[in-house]
């Protein structure tokens, strides 16, 4: 087995809207949307994949494992 040694977003930050803004990693560092998509698009953070949406932006997602708990709307607020 393959050892994964990247980060890990831990926590997130929301706006009034509901929308993700910010995360947490298992580091502790603190990133801006911006940020944080430029290293899942890069492969530095486990979990995560980069999806473009129907509107052309593109977005953070949690990989598809079938465990809801570990959806990013569910990670605790920071």
């Amino acid at each position: 087995m393959v050892q994964d040694n990247r980060e890990t977003f831990v926590a997130v930050q929301k706006n009034g809207d509901g929308d993700l803004t910010g995360f947490k990693t298992s580091a502790g560092r603190e990133l801006a949307y911006a940020e944080a998509l430029e290293l899942v698009q890069a492969g530095q953070i486990a979990g995560v994949n980069a999806f473009k949406g129907r509107d052309g932006e593109t977005y953070i997602r949690g990989d598809a494992d079938g465990d809801p708990t570990n959806n990013l709307d569910q990670l605790p607020l920071f």
